[in-house]
């Protein structure tokens, strides 16, 4: 795309086009259509599309097309030029211009960093082997579909969210899968010790296997050069014909490095989301602010929106993390968790089991107050809870009914709703 040499607009260039990056465009355009020239580069070749979804795409529930947000024709229709394929070798902020791989050469008068971040990988011995992968991507999802026609014995490393479902994604292809998570429970960041073991045993059902408490001491490794097997440090050896790991993210900082940016975790912030050069921003994965790094969508889009608002020159808003709760479908299960659920800090713990049905829930009050939440299996009433545990209800009224959710947590006839749930009513 070229611009009128007379256009005197100014210029936007964004570096990268993932989910934060996406919504960025969407808010700046929002409030100011014709400020800008807008460039963006994408070291992928793809359009925008939404990560959280690749995971029906690897397990054949669904295609790229269908987990596509922002078609090319989305950019054309908005005269946003997009660059795929336009991996970023240098940024001079002297002469603010930035220049990709290729050799193409770009100025800007406000840049923005987007540039997310990368899987983390193992360093022990063998951890170079072919046929480690990772799932992050469209390319990492294709070229573990690739394999899933093969191969049959498959490795995931890492119990979180993107590990589970990797694994139950190449199990829905054929492959026989174990995966291997190096604490006691899955998604023990965002369950308690009990919702996890619900979710392994439900899981298993399935045909997945689990090696749980396993750390990594190395990787076996053919003459060829694949790896053939995952060696554990108490001396279990587990055959692999591929291994994924899913053992979390790196913040892509490389660049801003280089051309000087200041970096510590990650791209250093303030609440604006501008670096210490008042012409660059950072959002996304590849930021730290306030000595927070990022990994969630909701604080993403957060920050799109804080950034948008002082690149429009309408800088009224200030980014705050807020801790959201944790709203999960992990392969068809739905799980709920928010607030202080694992330590009770001597408060009290209700708990409903529903083994047969498939349901946990797990309530943690404090002073008559509601401060964690887990749901398991049925999270209808997530909403209801979220009220409480925000408004720092007082729930002694309807705490024996309260573990039956809104429609039995009802005040007594003696009781009034205000009394009862105060501001929550």
């Amino acid at each position: 795309m070229v611009y009128s040499a007379t256009d005197k607009r100014k210029k936007l260039l964004v570096i990268g086009n993932g989910m934060a990056a996406c919504r960025l465009l969407e808010e700046v355009l929002s409030l100011t259509p014709d400020l800008y020239q807008i460039t963006v580069l994408s070291a992928e070749r793809h359009a925008g599309y939404n990560r959280v979804l690749l995971s029906p795409v690897l397990s054949g529930e669904s295609d790229v097309e269908a987990i596509t947000t922002h078609p090319f024709a989305w950019y054309k229709a908005r005269n946003i030029d997009l660059r795929v394929g336009a991996a970023v070798e240098k940024v001079d902020r002297f002469h603010r211009t930035v220049t990709t791989l290729s050799g193409d050469c770009f100025s800007y008068d406000r840049l923005v960093f987007a540039t997310g971040a990368t899987p983390r990988r193992l360093t022990v011995p063998g951890a170079e082997a072919n046929n480690i992968l990772t799932f992050r991507d469209l390319q990492d999802t294709r070229q573990l579909i690739d394999t899933t026609g093969r191969y049959r014995k498959a490795i995931v490393i890492g119990g979180g969210f993107l590990g589970i479902e990797a694994a139950e994604g190449l199990r829905a292809r054929g492959m026989n899968v174990t995966l291997i998570h190096s604490a006691g429970s899955l998604l023990n960041r965002q369950l308690d010790e009990e919702a996890g073991h619900y979710l392994q045993r439900d899981l298993e059902s399935r045909g997945l296997c689990f090696l749980m408490k396993g750390r990594t001491a190395s990787f076996d490794v053919h003459e060829n050069g694949d790896v053939r097997a995952v060696v554990l440090e108490d001396g279990r050896r587990i055959g692999a014909d591929i291994v994924v790991l899913a053992i979390g993210i790196e913040p892509n900082v490389a660049l801003a490095r280089s051309c000087g940016i200041e970096v510590g975790q990650a791209i250093r912030v303030d609440d604006t989301l501008q670096t210490f050069d008042p012409a660059i921003y950072a959002i996304g994965e590849c930021v730290e602010h306030r000595q927070r790094t990022f990994g969630l969508i909701a604080p993403l889009y957060e920050q799109a929106k804080v950034c948008a608002a002082h690149l429009a020159e309408a800088g009224h808003r200030m980014y705050r993390f807020t801790d959201t709760p944790t709203r999960l479908k992990v392969s068809g299960i739905s799980v709920y968790s928010a607030g202080e659920f694992e330590d009770t800090f001597g408060g009290s713990v209700l708990v409903l089991r529903d083994p047969a049905g498939g349901a946990y829930r797990r309530l943690v009050l404090r002073s008559s107050k509601l401060v964690g939440i887990v749901l398991y299996g049925n999270t209808d009433d997530a909403a209801f809870y979220e009220q409480l545990l925000l408004a720092e209800t007082d729930v002694s009224a309807v705490r024996d009914q309260l573990l039956f959710g809104q429609g039995c947590a009802t005040p007594t006839s003696s009781v009034t709703s205000a009394d009862a749930f105060g501001s929550a009513a």
